[in-house]
């Protein structure tokens, strides 16, 4: 049978359409298959902008050879992470859980069942640093599956027992200060960041720091973030050309990154600068905030209006190709001006092969100098082969851009970036919709087959009621309450958080996760989206679903706040109060409702509930609220007690600091 991914809607999937492996879509036909034949699963999950992935294709994959090893003896399954997180986390799971590790390309082996019974990630070609070779692992799954078969079951039965058994951790009590001070411990005094190398972009916990501090005045809190955000958007982690962020720094310097740009990464950290800019005014802030979303406009937003998924890592064959420069590039580029941009940047031979990867570690002494220079440098570097970009529309990434570029766009005066998140919340709503059921991914404005899972339905409702507050529009209150209460119908049981529906495919188990990774964990999502909906309609029952999330992410916030940093932001803002502000506008939005509504988003504390609307909108905040004297008036609540009305920025903005 020939290879099956040429028609697949993921770009990662359809890299790989062309390899001489007999590649299956994950589907009950492949198991069928398995099954009849007797033989065991090879399922390897990836993404597109991975670039061991790309090694691991290129070694063994486009090798004739292994393909014809592999359909003998196995049913191949290539599965996009990114499409099917619920698949990939199960067998992360199974993979950590086996081997003390993971990672992509992640090679599993199953029983036509699905459970699994030898885990790795990537495999060489060839034996090499005590690693065996990719041919030897299938020569010796293949032996033991004929010869030692109902071993390889019992492992496969015992693995899933064992994973199925596993219990969301106890309930703890939320102590924020006590999450500081732990995260103090982590903290990386000289180069900033948490831990060791290889060094992620803390991007909720960040969020959390700036959001305890705006509550209590937490210098240290906030010095933790300064120093953090500086040293990322200074180092070579940044595009100090085009603007955006690398999925992280391989070292613990900040200086050579893993140069993947994903979509979540640079929407979370859009909205972190944008915030750090609303405490601190630093210049820096603001500069890093507006390059990232403009970024995201003009290099990730797809033709139907929604944001692609990522810019691979791997030009021409070879890892960050685009990006970095010579000494000799920067003089055939930019002539004259080389010397003052080789000192400038640290062209000091610190990627590989002599290149380097820029970095500004201080401001230039002439920046229209160095505006000059870095357009000129952007034009040569635009004759490169461009990274390959993963065009896929992930619901649950569009979320968190969504409410990211919302908030930059009213905070920092951008309007662009407000219509840029409502045509990406129009694609969301029109190809993944049906009714309140949500799919995760679409392509060229064709709706995937994948079912979103719990983050999907969050981040989307989040993104929507964020939308709500900027323009008025009552339709993504409207569509955000649809996807909380499928939430509360699918995603619950007994009380507990799950990360797929009750009625999506019935995978050896269903995942539930509170933990943060690369992106916020599904169930603190929700507790951020049920949150803001209850402080815009004063539901207990959405109140509650907010507290039994947030609960489920209390232990992890307790032992290893890095890894809850959306939960512990979340409680954050719901310890301020919370507040829910109310701005009501005229039929063509009066001048003056520009102004309280950025002053709302700018002063309040992050993540406030803000509805905005005409007199007698559909939201029950927005019940009798009237213009005063014609005029638009901000109304600043708590469960719908409301302080008189405002009228004038500079009264609304002593309303949120009553103190000052």
């Amino acid at each position: 049978m020939a290879n099956e991914l040429g028609q697949s809607t993921s770009p990662y999937l359809r890299q790989h359409a062309g390899n001489p492996v007999e590649w299956r879509e994950w589907s009950e036909r492949a198991f069928a298959e398995a099954r009849e034949r007797d033989v065991p699963i090879f399922l390897s999950v990836g993404y597109s902008a991975c670039h061991w992935c790309h090694v691991m294709a290129h070694e063994s994959f486009e090798d004739a050879e292994t393909a014809a090893y592999l359909a003998e003896h196995f049913v191949s399954v290539k599965v996009d992470r990114e499409e099917r997180p619920d698949v990939d986390a199960i067998y992360m799971a199974a993979t950590v859980a086996m081997t003390g590790q993971g990672g992509w390309p992640m090679s599993v082996f199953l029983t036509p069942a699905g459970e699994p019974f030898f885990c790795g990630t990537y495999f060489p070609k060839d034996a090499r640093g005590g690693m065996a070779s990719f041919r030897q692992v299938l020569e010796a799954i293949t032996d033991a599956w004929q010869n030692r078969r109902e071993q390889l079951d019992g492992i496969g039965k015992r693995v899933v027992e064992q994973l199925g058994a596993q219990q969301p951790a106890g309930q703890e009590a939320f102590d924020l200060a006590q999450a500081v001070q732990l995260l103090k411990v982590d903290f990386d005094p000289v180069d900033a960041g948490f831990g060791r190398a290889p060094k992620f972009p803390p991007s909720m916990v960040l969020d959390f720091l700036l959001r305890h501090h705006r509550r209590t005045g937490d210098q240290d809190a906030l010095a933790m973030v300064a120093h953090t955000c500086d040293r990322m958007a200074r180092g070579g982690m940044y595009d100090q050309l085009a603007g955006g962020f690398a999925r992280y720094s391989v070292d613990g310097q900040w200086i050579v990154p893993h140069f993947e740009k994903m979509l979540y990464d640079n929407a979370l950290l859009l909205d972190v600068y944008t915030h750090w800019w609303t405490i601190s005014g630093d210049p820096l802030a603001k500069r890093i905030a507006e390059e990232t979303a403009d970024f995201l406009l003009a290099e990730l937003r797809t033709p139907e209006g929604g944001f692609a998924s990522a810019l691979d890592a791997d030009t021409d064959g070879e890892e960050g190709k685009y990006y970095a420069w010579t000494p000799e590039q920067l003089r055939e580029a930019v002539g004259d001006d080389a010397d003052w941009v080789i000192d400038l940047c640290d062209v000091t031979g610190t990627f590989e092969h002599g290149t380097s990867v820029l970095q500004l570690r201080q401001d230039p002494d002439d920046l229209h100098r160095w505006s000059r220079v870095r357009e000129t440098l952007k034009q040569a570097r635009s004759s490169r082969t461009y990274p390959g970009r993963d065009d896929k529309v992930v619901a649950a990434w569009n979320g968190l851009a969504i409410t990211a570029l919302t908030r930059a766009g009213i905070v920092l005066e951008k309007p662009q970036y407000v219509e840029a998140a409502e045509a990406a919340a129009r694609l969301v709503r029109d190809v993944h919709l049906d009714g309140a059921r949500l799919y995760r991914t679409s392509r060229d404005g064709v709706r995937g087959s994948a079912d979103g899972v719990l983050e999907d339905y969050a981040a989307v409702a989040q993104g929507c009621l964020t939308l709500l507050g900027a323009t008025g529009d009552v339709e993504w209150y409207q569509v955000a309450e649809a996807l909380l209460d499928r939430v509360l119908e699918q995603f619950v049981a007994d009380g507990s958080y799950f990360d797929t529906a009750a009625d999506a495919e019935q995978l050896v188990w269903r995942p539930q996760d509170a933990t943060d990774n690369a992106t916020p964990s599904g169930v603190s999502l929700a507790a951020e989206a049920f949150a803001t909906l209850a402080s815009l309609t004063g539901s207990d029952r959405y109140e509650t679903a907010a507290q039994k999330a947030l609960q489920a992410s209390s232990a992890i916030a307790h032992r290893a706040p890095r890894f809850a940093g959306r939960a512990l932001a979340v409680a954050e803002t719901i310890a301020t109060g919370p507040l829910e502000i109310a701005i009501v506008t005229g039929p063509a939005t009066p001048t003056g409702a520009g102004d309280l509504l950025r002053v709302a988003f700018t002063d309040a504390p992050w993540g406030t509930p803000i509805a905005s609307g005409v007199p007698g909108s559909a939201v029950p905040l927005m019940a009798g609220r009237e213009l005063i004297g014609g005029l638009p008036a901000a109304y600043v609540c708590q469960k719908f007690t409301c302080r008189l009305p405002v009228t004038l920025p500079e009264h609304l903005r002593r309303e949120l600091h009553p103190t000052d």
